[in-house]
């Protein structure tokens, strides 16, 4: 091996990456379709015949061969927070409002205002200036690997080019984005799936979070994704603005969209969400709205955020698309909580990238409050653009003979008498064995965000159910006693069951906090399923304790209380959870590395006011991580509240009971002082 063919070889890739970078970014092709072929070409036989010179930073290796068997967790460097959600003008004056309050008297204010691009969030972590991981937004702090996926978009650089007399190390960041498909791109996806007698996909921006999934990297890289990067992140560097990452971001070789604009005032800001809403159906990309950040990342830290978002940046949804159709039927689907939704069957009817056959009419109360009947002619729309439903009924267009619709007497599936508590809108079928309810919990504790058992989707779990193999979420770990009656069911076969068998077994390495979520208990979700685990550490310390503990779990609210309480004081529901333990499922976090003693130590915070140095949220890591305990409410267990600016009743709460208050400074002289 000569050194020549090493230099040409790293010539080729230079090139490569040049001409990749001003047509895929810059859309500015410098050369044709044939001279970029011959030199990749060029390019794959010099590595193929020095196979030790290929590395993973080479455009040849964009596209892998092998099929990715799992996505592994990927933790953020910092969370990854959803927006706040504003739909008219005065909600963004109030946000100004908030804002300007939240900083000290007088400082001015400057936003930047993005599109507001509608695809799937993702993550990419860079070291040493190449790409590292790709993840998913996942709850916030733990995504999913889609590296090899997201590396078939050849917008993202492999490599990044450090900015000339650059400020900034930037040795290890997150440059965070949104992945979308173009309008044109998506038709000509749903074309050839309608050629191969396949399922359309909804719209763009469910094919391009569904293609981020896929396990063949070769069929990601035939759909045409595209991604624009909006924010970057690092815990070494301590960046200025919002503006300034945008232009760093650019620098170093990311696609950004040219159309932000840095405003003065937030009526400089109204003008720009007015320009980009007339834009909007003349882009080649789905938007629906416009993000709306405060410039200053000084002021962002000041400002700091709340549970799930930033307080320095919210998002301003357009006005919902509208079409019109026809109900041809009302129907009721019972949940596996047990309530009882109507749905309308819809005439079908193309909206906003996808044909809308059905919607959502939430419960009785909202049927009799807007007088829909089947046979009406309505107004239909995409609430925050996701989810169908109807907001007007053209009345004066309804036939004669045309009835009230009345509310369901009777369960539609099990036919049990349907019951409505006094402080709620929805109906309940209460029978606990109703099949709606058992396929719906099932289909629940199997899914990716749960169990994740492959394969054990809605069609299997309906016909299991039929056949009696499953009543509940224990006998799915004793359908391996039935494999001999399984490959006998037509349309599975010896190698399906096995495939589902072996995924069963699998789901019992799932971590404490996903099987608790997979229980289906009211009210907890992910996020609150994950808070709960880490506070408890196992099912147990959860089923022993009241409610003034649960309510001490840092935002966790007496919802959520009430109902896990309801919960574990049915034996039946006991029954199932020994069942489960006896399967192998796990009930207990994991025993992290013991923390060595320091102040935080087994102590437990609450957090109260605004913080200067960080947010509430990072202010609760640091603490987790000294080894305490961070509470949403004061009790008489509270060992310290840490009060900020404009504390509220948390602190007056903490005065009466007299427990310690400890000012920020305090604080962060202690962080200081118990390093580990």
């Amino acid at each position: 091996m000569s050194e020549s063919v090493e230099k040409k070889i790293q010539k080729l890739r230079e090139e490569i990456n040049k001409y990749d970078y001003h047509y895929y970014v810059l859309a500015q092709p410098l050369i044709s379709d044939e001279e970029y072929d011959k030199l990749y070409k060029e390019l794959e036989k010099l590595e193929a015949e020095n196979p030790h010179l290929i590395t993973p930073d080479s455009p040849t290796q964009r596209i892998g061969k092998d099929l990715t068997k799992e996505f592994k967790p990927v933790n953020h460097l910092i969370p990854m927070l959803s927006l706040a959600n504003t739909y008219d003008e005065q909600d963004v004056y109030d946000f100004d409002r908030r804002v300007r309050e939240g900083l000290p008297e007088g400082e001015k204010v400057e936003y930047v205002v993005e599109y507001k691009i509608d695809g799937a969030s993702v993550s990419l972590r860079y070291i040493d200036g190449k790409l590292f991981t790709a993840a998913t937004r996942g709850d916030g702090t733990v995504g999913e690997e889609i590296t090899n996926n997201v590396k078939t978009i050849r917008a993202v650089p492999l490599k990044i080019k450090k900015p000339s007399g650059a400020k900034y190390k930037l040795n290890d960041f997150e440059a965070r984005g949104e992945i979308y498909m173009n309008i044109a791109d998506f038709e000509e996806l749903n074309r050839r799936q309608a050629e191969k007698g396949e399922k359309l996909f909804a719209n763009p921006r469910n094919s391009a979070a569904g293609t981020l999934k896929l396990q063949n990297p070769q069929i990601v890289a035939s759909r045409r994704l595209n991604i624009f990067l909006y924010a970057l992140f690092s815990l070494e560097d301590e960046f200025e603005s919002q503006s300034e990452n945008l232009e760093l971001l650019k620098q170093m070789g990311f696609r950004v969209n040219p159309d932000y604009r840095v405003c003065k005032n937030i009526e400089e800001v109204l003008e720009v969400c007015r320009e980009f809403e007339s834009k909007r159906n003349s882009l080649e990309y789905e938007i629906d709205g416009a993000v709306i950040k405060v410039n200053s990342i000084r002021q962002q830290n000041i400002l700091g955020s709340i549970a799930k978002s930033p307080r320095w940046a919210v998002a301003y949804k357009f006005k919902a698309k509208q079409a019109f159709t026809y109900v041809r039927d009302i129907v009721w689907q019972v949940g596996r909580t047990g309530a009882v939704t109507p749905v309308a069957e819809l005439e079908p009817v193309k909206l906003a990238g996808s044909t809308i056959s059905r919607a959502t009419l939430h419960n009785f109360d909202e049927i009799k409050r807007k007088d829909i009947r089947v046979g009406d002619k309505v107004v239909i729309e995409k609430g925050g653009d996701v989810i169908p439903k109807v907001v007007a009924v053209i009345t004066e267009e309804r036939k004669k003979d045309s009835k009230p619709t009345k509310p369901p007497e009777v369960c539609p599936v099990c036919k049990s008498k349907l019951y409505k508590p006094e402080d709620e809108v929805a109906l309940y079928c209460e029978n606990p064995e109703c099949p709606a309810q058992i396929k719906a919990r099932l289909i629940h504790f199997a899914s990716r965000g749960a169990m994740d058992i492959e394969g054990l989707g809605e069609a299997l779990v309906d016909l299991f159910v039929e056949k009696g193999f499953l009543n509940t979420f224990s006998d799915i770990y004793e359908l391996k006693k039935h494999r001999d009656e399984l490959i006998k069911i037509e349309r599975l076969g010896e190698k399906s069951v096995d495939n589902l068998l072996n995924a069963i077994e699998k789901s019992k390495s799932q971590p404490f906090e996903k099987v608790l979520f997979a229980l289906g208990i009211r009210y907890v979700g992910a996020g609150v399923a994950q808070k709960l685990a880490e506070h408890f550490g196992n099912i147990d310390a959860l089923i022993k304790a009241d409610e003034e503990e649960i309510l001490s779990v840092y935002e966790i609210g007496p919802s959520i209380s009430k109902s896990l309480k309801q919960f574990f004081s049915d034996k039946h529901n006991l029954e199932l959870i020994e069942k489960l333990k006896k399967a192998g499922l796990r009930f207990s976090s994991e025993q992290k590395k013991p923390v060595k003693d320091n102040f935080f130590k087994d102590k437990t915070f609450v957090l109260t006011g605004t913080l200067s140095s960080f947010s509430r949220d990072e202010a609760a890591v640091r603490i987790k991580k000294l080894g305490g305990k961070v509470a949403s409410s004061v009790s008489k267990n509270t060992d310290y509240v840490i009060a900020g600016e404009k504390a509220g009743s948390k602190l007056d709460k903490a005065k009466s009971l007299g427990v310690q208050i400890m000012n920020e400074d305090e604080f962060l002289k202690l962080l200081d002082e118990n390093k580990i």
